[in-house]
């Protein structure tokens, strides 16, 4: 008998194992000593005979723990970063530890979290790095939650689409050519204070997290905000300290470098932009080199040995091939026809390097030469044999050919290293001819046309056409539901009444593709163009429309976001917008590194670049404004960086681009009509008090609603919470009629009116008779009493003996008491007794003929300046359908000196000439005409 003997178990599968056989679990079978497990501090052992092997590890562990060791995780590390005029703290090994790298970076209160992970396998290799962004705001970071039905974050929002356009474009060019493993950066705002933005602080995260982790980058990126209050530049100003910033720049790049830039502005000047620039790069710098120190304390080491670059001959075998072709085809001015030939030259590459197999020239000279050398050598050796002889030693053998092993080269390579040629020579025709693909100099702006009014039906519509690229932009008016929304973290109701969508289908580039929601290029491309149009916009209170710029590229070359500015702005001015100047964009290029190609080593700019320039050239800067300064610029980077003169020149340069677009757009034929369209709405600006707003709108919405059905308005506006705006509120209508517009403002004016003593009412009706008197209805809703006494200069006993229900007369209120009741008389405005014999009859005379007719009330202060009516006049005769086609824009005309005391009352911002009830009048208000 063993001393130890072996037993074969069956055990439960549980927490603890034990010896009794379960039939109710999955029996597990191991043939070990049934001993269960013990606890021993933090680890479980278990004794397992040692003749059987499957358990040995674990016995073997207990002798050599280092076996089973895993990796200490890294120790939190802390460090405090000085940006501006604070500290920025950043954290990492605390949170996310099994990412690559991720780090927390706090400003304030605001927390962003953001982490870097990298796929184990390399994905195929092309000319575009596999690298993702995502970012998202959190609700809770700023103790909210989702609005929506399932309570939590939906899909990204358009401003994260552009933050995560912010960190991607400065991190792409510093990634290594080689690198195929695909690389996602997430982010996520963990916490919002209101005050510090996290945008700019997501830009840093994602450059330290890169530094941080495995993924090989040649330099370290940050990024800032750069605002202007007054004349100082304020780095990462709070939200606060926007407000009045004149200048709104994100910059990002290293500590030698700028990468990325996009800002906006009222109109700065080149040179101050110039000063924004070097005091975000200074701030940029600074950041990275303490980034610096923390990666060589806990970044890990970079996975060089995973790049993986084309064979460095395949460069010379591909020139060798096509090299004298391609020069003549990158000289085809036309984009398809140029398109289709280097198609054609890809083909024939891939054909020889991929499929039949190249044999270069050197290994044919080769492979001559040596055949050479051996006929050569068996010519000296050759000796004359005496016929009848043999020789039987010499042997002769005829020398053969030495076949060359054509090459071949993977597909994928290829057609890396054909695009690199490719640019390689555009760049040299660009530096060695002085000229471009399609014939023009470094600064000339291909042909430009533009012509508005082509869409009958739309508000405003403009077609601007420069060389090959096309947009067609189209303007729609409409109130303040056609406003849109913007949900954002502090949870303020925030509506935009100005923007502009960009549209790019595969149409416009001649091919096939997807169609459906907007990608994120094109919401960039869009908000580029609408925060470039913004400052020309007029206010709300000189036009209260909302408006909407649909841009869609129709033919694409190149600087079609810029397009879209210039076509925007025609189609702003076709729509009857009152914009205070024109603005125009212009896109540039750059070729940095000229002496490679015989140049003298300084930089060319290129003005108004093509598709081609954009794809094969080392800058896409684009900018927007007018003749006095920019509105809105973007710059992406695809090398190392430029410098601050490169940038002064580009600038410089884009200013004379920009002056020359401008005066072609003027040139617009058919011109932009500049008066609102008469299929847009009317909108009618009321302005009453506060108070009022609720009479307007009745018990849950029942008044408002019921005016809307009445006079056929589309909608009626209201600040329903009652603010407060320089004492009084507004009220927007919104009609597609004059007439019914015009009847909505009249039913709200004598709602919201406040009656001052001494004004006369005209035409008013008896609703009812009593034993004291008669009230009277003085507006709709409104009525007053009439006592006996004030019915008649002349004594009467009883009302009813005078008057009935329904009978019209006028009335001049004398009396407002306490409670805001009101009291008027009809004697005050008749002729005295001792002048009129008849009295009755005058009355009766004045009520036969004043029936039916309008009502009206007079200032008695205004009657005696010269008899002016306060309220609706009776021209509305004049109204003829072709004048109600000319009413546009809605201005309020100030009350004159004798009516200051009513300027509270309701007023309103009318459109038309007829007066209103306030004492306003409505004007024609023809959109202002520009240039």
């Amino acid at each position: 008998m063993q001393a130890n003997p072996t037993l074969t178990t069956t055990y439960s599968y549980r927490p603890l194992l034990h010896h009794h056989h379960h039939h109710h679990h999955l029996p597990l079978q191991f043939p070990f000593s049934p001993i269960p497990w013990r606890r021993r501090g933090t680890s479980l052992r278990l004794r397992v005979s040692k003749s059987h092997s499957f358990f040995s590890l674990l016995l073997s562990a207990n002798k050599n723990p280092s076996r089973f060791a895993c990796r200490a995780l890294p120790e939190p590390v802390s460090v405090k970063i000085p940006v501006g005029d604070r500290h920025i703290s950043v954290e990492t090994g605390h949170i996310g530890r099994q990412a690559s790298a991720s780090v927390t970076v706090t400003d304030g209160e605001t927390i962003v979290y953001t982490s870097v992970c990298l796929a184990d396998t390399p994905s195929e290799p092309s000319d575009f790095f596999p690298l993702s962004v995502f970012y998202q705001e959190r609700f809770s970071a700023a103790g909210r939650t989702s609005g929506g039905f399932f309570k939590r974050e939906g899909r990204t929002k358009d401003h994260e689409v552009l933050i995560c356009r912010l960190i991607d474009r400065p991190l792409r060019p510093t990634m290594l050519k080689g690198f195929y493993h695909e690389t996602q950066i997430l982010s996520w705002v963990l916490s919002y204070d209101g005050l510090h933005s996290p945008d700019a602080l997501a830009i840093t995260a994602a450059g330290i997290a890169v530094a941080l982790s495995e993924v090989p980058n040649a330099k370290t990126i940050a990024g800032v905000r750069i605002g202007l209050v007054g004349d100082k530049f304020i780095v990462n100003p709070t939200t606060k300290e926007m407000e009045d910033s004149k200048l709104d720049l994100l910059l990002a790049g290293t500590d030698d470098a700028i990468l990325m830039i996009e800002g906006y502005c009222n109109f700065l000047p080149e040179e101050k932009l110039l000063e924004a620039v070097q005091v975000g790069q200074d701030a940029v710098r600074a950041i990275c080199s303490e980034v610096e120190s923390l990666v060589k304390k806990c970044g890990k080491p970079k996975m060089f040995d995973a790049i993986k670059l084309p064979p460095p001959e395949l460069y010379k075998h591909v020139e060798d091939i096509i090299g004298n072709e391609l020069v003549q085809v990158l000289q085809i001015r036309s984009k398809i026809p140029r398109k289709k030939a280097l198609t054609l030259l890809e083909d024939k590459v891939i054909d020889i390097l991929s499929e039949k197999g190249y044999i270069s020239s050197d290994a044919i000279l080769g492979v001559n030469e040596t055949l050479s050398d051996i006929l050569e050598d068996e010519d000296e050796d050759e000796e004359v044999v005496v016929d009848g002889e043999v020789d039987e030693g010499d042997v002769h053998i005829k020398p053969t050919l030495r076949k060359t092993t054509p090459l071949l080269f993977s597909e994928v390579d290829v057609k890396l290293v054909f695009k690199e040629v490719t640019s390689k020579y555009l760049r040299r025709c660009i530096v060695e001819n002085g000229r471009r693909s399609d014939g023009r100099t470094l600064e000339e702006i291909r042909p430009i046309n533009s012509r508005c009014g082509l869409l009958p039906r739309a508000h405003g519509s403009a077609l601007f056409t420069r060389g090959e690229t096309q947009s067609l932009a189209v303007a729609t008016l409409g109130d303040r539901q056609m406003a849109q929304r913007i949900d954002n973290l502090v949870g303020v109701e925030d509506w935009k009444r100005f923007y502009l969508q960009y549209t790019f289908p595969p149409s416009c580039v001649g091919e096939v593709g997807r169609i459906g929601g907007p990608s994120r290029r094109e919401i960039g491309h869009g908000m580029l163009a609408e925060r470039a149009l913004e400052p020309v916009l007029p206010s709300d209170d000189d036009f209260p429309y909302t408006v909407r710029v649909e841009s869609t590229i129709t033919e694409s070359n190149g600087s079609s976001s810029m397009a879209s500015v210039c076509g925007g702005c025609l189609a702003l001015q076709d729509a009857g917008v009152p914009i205070k100047s024109h603005i125009a964009g212009i896109a540039m290029g750059l070729v940095l590194d000229t002496k490679e190609f015989g140049g003298d080593g300084s930089p060319i700019i290129l003005s108004d670049i093509t598709g081609s320039e954009d794809a094969s050239g080392d800058m896409d800067f684009k900018v927007a404004g007018n003749e006095d300064g920019v509105t809105a610029f973007q710059m992406d980077i695809k090398v190392a960086g430029i410098t601050l003169p490169i940038m002064r020149k580009a600038l410089l340069q884009a200013k004379d681009g920009r002056k020359h677009i401008l005066a072609e757009m003027l040139k617009c034929s058919p011109p932009p009509s500049r008066a609102l369209s008469k299929h847009a709405p009317l909108i009618h600006v009321m302005k009453v008090r506060p108070e009022k707003i609720h009479v307007i709108i009745g018990s849950g919405g029942k008044k408002v609603k019921s005016i809307i059905e009445e006079t056929g308005v589309d909608a009626i506006d209201t600040e329903e919470d009652g603010t407060v705006r320089s004492e009084e509120s507004l009220v927007k209508i919104t009609s597609r009629d004059l007439l019914s517009l015009e009847k909505a403002r009249a039913i709200i004016s004598n709602m919201t009116m406040v009656p001052s003593v001494g004004d006369i009412y005209r035409n008013c009706e008896i609703k009812s008779i009593t034993n004291y008197g008669a009230f009277v209805e003085i507006a709709p809703g409104r009525e007053g009493l009439c006592h006996v006494s004030e019915l008649s200069s002349n004594y009467i006993a009883k009302p009813e003996d005078a008057f009935k229900v329904g009978d019209r007369f006028d009335v001049k209120l004398i009396e407002v008491n306490e409670k805001g009741q009101l009291r008027l008389s009809r004697r005050a405005l008749l002729p005295d007794a001792e002048n009129s014999s008849d009295s009755e009859d005058s009355a009766a005379s004045q009520e036969t003929s004043d029936k039916g007719s309008p009502k009206k009330m007079v200032s008695e202060q205004s009657k005696d300046k010269g008899g002016a009516t306060k309220g609706r006049s009776s021209s509305k005769s004049n109204l003829s359908e072709n004048s109600i086609q000319k009413k546009f824009i809605r201005k309020l005309v100030g009350p004159g000196k004798e009516n200051k005391e009513k300027e509270k009352k309701s007023s309103s911002k009318p459109l038309s000439s007829i007066s209103s009830k306030d004492g306003n009048s409505l004007v024609n208000g023809e959109a202002n005409n520009i240039g």
